[in-house]
């Protein structure tokens, strides 16, 4: 099922179809392409809100700038789908997150109205300021804008491109899409502040006034340095603690009406004559233009499939009870273990409902903290927390995990704090794609002297594991934990059990079998015992082995295995190199094992998106393919 374009849409092919167009006929263009978003979305699924809030923004863009010569930078991939209808990828949109089909993020590979590819927040200016000193030094003329919005602001790298910006000879515009979300509300002073100029009624009453004649002023050469001390004095009288952004010499506009599609268009006319880094103040509504997703943003940020006449979000019945998602199993034990414990917190950076920490934050709000889009200080902050003797549980994305390297390593590790990383979306994170994959955390942690490395292969274990570290006696070993588990449902509906304790760097013999020994980490070892059904209708029974612990590896385990197998395979939903293969076979080589030993895991490729079983068969290690190596290792051609 294709979705039909609008009369104009239908027409508009790249940017300059669009700029071909009379400005009286922007307001239906964007009609068109809300409608477009809307029919697209509902039926092939995908982000909603954030694209939607900046259809006026997107259409303004391409209309007033000369683009791909003159470079957009997108922070917040989701906010890109008008932006890609616009840039040739209209008739393909409903590939958008589908295996083999167009990304949801910018993407350069895709096309060259995709400057910079993003996925991850807080990057468009930096990347925008990078592009433009290079413009400078080449001698070329073009304009550079960055978007940022949906809270990436509130990250220090955002400062960091802002205090550069703030001393280059650059015709860099920062446009701030301020709606006062993430994917849940936003936090912190900076939100604070947005929200105070926002609501001034008396700046934003004399801001109009002054307006015009400052831009009128600022065209003509010898008036510029008046026209900015004017400026300047406007806003810090009518404005109170309104430095921050031109403390940092970034000449602030706004704020402006982000759905204004006129005076959008005629604001960034002047802007394009104003020399210097500059920033654009838009106010915009998450979810503009559909009724039921401005009033619940954070559940309409990526709602699945739903009708969208009546706004019933699709939801798949059974007759039976399901698994939970490892994330809720997360968020409930969590809880359930803060109520005799005191000294728990949690902390997450701006993801409480993507992780479930929000279960915990409602009814312990000041032991559940949402730090914002910050995870450089989400960790120290955790380490600080432990310095006090607060058993700390940081819950961050393992893909979100890479930038706060170092401080995992210096704050952390090196003062041997017992912090408890819960690294969600471990693996493979399906239809978000490659800067979402969790591909690296087993490999970057297991190298940091005083950190362990757990999976989980259930909710169970996972429940068992939070309850293990939770305990006063875990302190003793001075060491960090990081525990992966990944997106989506378990398989164990009755999940709810007491609490055991596990035994820290224990494996568990999950089948005995011959020939050939299977050793898995985390939730990947359901499909082995998949495989091994699969096998033993062929007469075959390898065994099984679920490791939970890449580090410290259970050594006599796998003494065990090495004098019982001389036939091994490891398989994690993870990058092999560096990885818990990597760790057994530099095991077997260290204590003189002649095995041989096949690792299936994620290549030294980067992975695109689709399913996580989509992506599963692409690297090699879904049930089907566990089943062939076997019957290869074993050389058996039934």
């Amino acid at each position: 099922m294709l979705i039909t374009p609008g009369e104009l849409l239908k027409n508009i092919d790249i940017p300059a179809d669009l700029r071909a167009l009379k400005p009286e006929q922007l307001l239906q263009v964007t009609q068109e392409l809300r409608n477009f978003i809307i029919d697209n979305v509902s039926v092939f699924g995908g982000h909603f809100g954030a694209s939607l809030g900046v259809v006026e923004l997107t259409t303004a863009l391409h209309y007033v700038f000369n683009t791909p010569e003159d470079r957009i930078v997108w922070d917040v991939g989701h906010q890109a789908y008008g932006h890609k209808i616009l840039t040739r990828r209209r008739d393909i949109f409903h590939t958008n997150r589908l295996y083999n089909g167009i990304s949801g993020f910018p993407k350069r590979k895709e096309s060259e109205y995709d400057t910079f590819g993003v996925g991850h927040s807080s990057t468009s200016i930096s990347a925008a300021l990078g592009m433009a000193l290079a413009s400078k030094e080449k001698g070329e003329h073009r304009q550079h804008i960055a978007v940022i919005g949906d809270g990436a602001m509130t990250a220090g790298l955002a400062f960091e491109g802002m205090n550069h910006a703030g001393v280059s000879d650059t015709n860099l515009i920062i446009i701030l899409n301020d709606n006062c979300m993430s994917i849940d509300p936003n936090v912190g002073a900076l939100k604070e502040y947005l929200t105070d100029i926002s609501t001034s009624k008396w700046y934003n009453g004399f801001r109009d006034n002054v307006w015009k004649i400052l831009g009128k002023f600022n065209k003509i050469g010898r008036f510029q340095s008046i026209a900015a001390k004017i400026e300047q004095m406007v806003k810090g009288a009518l404005l109170k603690n309104s430095n921050l952004f031109e403390s940092l010499n970034l000449r602030y506009f706004g704020p402006i009406d982000g759905h204004d599609i006129h005076h959008l268009t005629s604001v960034l006319e002047d802007l394009k004559n104003i020399p210097g880094p500059k920033l654009l103040h838009c106010i915009t509504v998450k979810g503009k233009g559909y009724e039921l997703a401005e009033k619940d943003q954070t559940k309409w940020h990526a709602p699945g499939l739903f009708d969208k006449i009546t706004g019933k979000i699709q939801k798949q019945t059974y007759d039976k009870p399901q698994p939970a998602k490892y994330q809720d199993v997360f968020g409930h034990t969590l809880l359930e273990l803060a109520k005799e414990n005191p000294k728990i917190m949690g902390i997450t950076p701006a993801m409480p409902s993507g992780s479930s920490l929000n279960i915990m934050m409602k009814e312990m709000p000041n032991r559940a903290i949402d730090v914002g889009i910050a995870e450089q200080h989400a960790v120290t902050v955790s380490a600080g927390l432990a310095v006090e003797g607060m058993t700390v549980f940081c819950n961050i994305y393992s893909t979100f995990m890479q930038r706060a390297y170092d401080q995992v390593v210096h704050d952390v590790c090196i003062q041997e704090l017992p912090v408890v990383f819960c690294l969600d979306r471990g693996g493979f994170a399906g239809a978000d794609g490659p800067t979402h994959h969790g591909a690296y955390d087993i490999a970057y942690m297991r190298c940091i002297p005083n950190m362990m490395v757990f999976s989980p292969m259930n909710e169970v274990e996972l429940r068992n594991i939070l309850y293990t570290v939770s305990l006063d006696e875990f302190k003793n070993y001075k060491s960090a934990i990081s525990i992966r588990y990944p997106r989506g449902e378990g398989v164990i509906p009755d999940w709810r059990k007491p609490f055991e304790k596990i035994e820290i760097g224990k494996g568990k013999k999950i089948q005995e079998g011959e020939e050939v020994a299977i050793l898995t980490i985390g939730h990947i070892g359901n499909y082995v015992v998949e495989a091994c059904e699969t096998l033993a209708k062929q007469g075959i029974q390898p065994a099984h082995y679920d490791m939970r612990f890449v580090k410290p590896l259970d050594t006599e385990m796998l003494k065990e295995i090495a004098e019982k197998f001389d036939k091994v395979i490891t398989i994690e939903d993870a990058c092999l190199q560096g990885g818990f293969g990597s760790a057994v076979l530099e095991w077997f080589s260290d204590n003189n094992y002649d095995i041989k030993v096949k690792r299936l895991g994620m290549k030294d490729e980067i992975y695109e998106h689709g399913t996580q079983m989509e992506l599963h068969r692409e690297a090699g290690f879904a049930p089907e393919n566990i089943v062939k190596e076997v019957k290869n290792l074993m050389k058996v051609t039934v």
